[in-house]
């Protein structure tokens, strides 16, 4: 908890920081009680677990006076709760908060240093403390950060300042197939003024962010077929048409001498941050050395007139992702080979529309394609990118309740990956999102030895304190 000088003058949120303090070890013991449970989506025999997972947080929700239950849908079910309070005649600021319960497989097993459904505390350097297990920062422990913060406000108050709705689901770990359609088939019982999302990290370890915008994705594979069979090289080499020479000029064109990607109106769409907010990320100073270095590089590959920073949150990508071609086997094999495929995807930002880089990148290949070639172009649903207004008064009040709880202003930031469902509740239910995560870049999310801080833990909880808080008076 920040030192009293930092708080606002507001006897509730001090009273409700103290009691978030106080259940501390308490909290951590609820995480630990649902970390043990395997809830791996993406394996049919850890189907029940995933029930149990959901089950066990529709207790804890009850216990904090939601009207919660378990929804079913055609894959793992949903934890969807409402908790309302009195607001004497008078229309309370309403939020959705989202989380999941399901998280990744642990494979490879053998890298483990201890049981991955075993939690425990481990000490890393520098001496941080950190819970080790998984799921514990994706996503079980940003979700309990949100819960844990409610409890705090009713232990302290009795109430929570705003009306609250948490949809947490079960799959999204395997894709969220099904979540879509649950959101649209639930879209009255839905409403709320503002969605809340912790499945996101911070800049650093002390410093907080908010995520402004997530980028969309196409995804597409291309096959290109030449002759009816591998060729012997030395009889066909130099009059046979070889596929992964055509291929590889496909994706060598995918990108000019400067990085910027080729395809005809691939940049629609595309705008500039503010000048306030790229002069803030100009002040971070992430620098090829910090960023490229821990990982064996030391020169952005990106478009060569943008900082390094715009590369990864604000600007669009085109990557090739894998390519299948020949012999690849041990010792030599010379062929020249019938065909050759790859996969492609790009990131999107802004307005781009998938469809119109999909159309494009179709253009592009089929422009390159001989005439005693064929090619098949296989297009995978793609997702728009989701870009949040930079005015919107909740940004503020979020901005200014991280800052009273880290003592340091948060970093308004856009995130590479992607989460297509925040996409889904601004097209479905109206609603802007707040992407507010604790998470940290070396917490091993989706590897072996999971990790989760616990002042990511900890404070986190009381930033939702605040974060709730500072939404209640800003009316959302």
């Amino acid at each position: 908890m920040a030192d009293d000088k930092a708080l606002k003058d507001d006897s509730q949120v001090v009273a409700a920081l103290g009691a978030a303090e106080k259940h501390h070890d308490g909290a951590l013991g609820r995480l630990f009680d649902w970390l043990r449970i395997p809830s791996i989506s993406t394996d049919p025999a850890y189907a029940e677990s995933c029930r149990e997972a959901g089950s066990w947080l529709v207790r804890e929700l009850e216990e904090l006076g939601f009207e919660v239950s378990l929804r079913e849908t055609p894959g793992h079910p949903v934890v969807l709760g409402h908790y309302r309070g009195e607001a004497g005649g008078e229309k309370r600021p309403h939020v959705m908060f989202y989380g999941h319960y399901d998280v990744q497989p642990v494979d490879p097993l053998e890298l483990w240093q201890e049981p991955p459904f075993e939690p425990r505390i481990a000490t890393i350097p520098f001496d941080r403390k950190v819970i080790v297990a998984r799921g514990a920062a994706d996503d079980k422990g940003q979700v309990m950060t949100f819960i844990e913060a409610c409890r705090a406000w009713k232990a302290a108050t009795g109430t929570l300042p705003v009306d609250v709705t948490v949809l947490v689901e079960g799959a999204e770990e395997d894709g969220s197939k099904h979540l879509p359609e649950f959101v649209e088939a639930n879209r009255a019982e839905l409403a709320a003024d503002l969605a809340l999302v912790c499945d996101t990290t911070m800049w650093n370890s002390m410093t907080p962010a908010i995520t402004i915008s997530l980028r969309g994705l196409v995804y597409c594979e291309v096959v290109v077929r030449a002759a009816d069979r591998d060729l012997h090289s030395g009889m066909f080499g130099g009059a046979a048409r070889n596929p992964i020479h055509v291929l590889s000029r496909i994706i060598a064109d995918l990108h000019d001498e400067n990085g910027a990607v080729t395809l005809a109106g691939f940049y629609d769409g595309v705008a500039e941050p503010p000048a306030d907010v790229r002069a803030q990320w100009e002040k971070l100073g992430l620098t090829p050395k910090k960023y490229l270095g821990p990982i064996g590089l030391s020169e952005p590959a990106g478009e060569r007139d943008r900082m390094l920073i715009e590369q990864i949150q604000s600007r669009p990508t085109c990557d090739a992702n894998g390519i299948i071609a020949g012999y690849t086997g041990e010792g030599t094999k010379t062929v020249i080979p019938s065909q050759a495929s790859c996969k492609v995807s790009f990131r999107l930002v802004g307005d781009q529309d998938p469809e119109a880089v999909a159309a494009a990148f179709r253009a592009h290949v089929e422009a390159r394609i001989p005439a005693d070639c064929s090619v098949e172009i296989i297009e995978h649903k793609g997702s728009r990118a989701i870009a949040l207004p930079y005015d919107m008064p909740a940004l503020d009040a979020a901005r200014e309740a991280l800052a009273d709880e880290w003592g340091r202003e948060p970093v308004v930031i856009g995130n590479g990956g992607s989460i297509p469902i925040v996409g889904d509740f601004k097209r479905t239910l109206g609603l802007d999102s707040l992407l507010i995560g604790f998470g940290l870049d070396d917490d091993r999310v989706h590897s072996p030895n999971e990790k989760y801080d616990l002042v990511s833990f900890y404070k986190g909880t009381c930033s939702w304190v605040r974060v709730l808080a500072a939404l209640a008076k800003r009316g959302v």
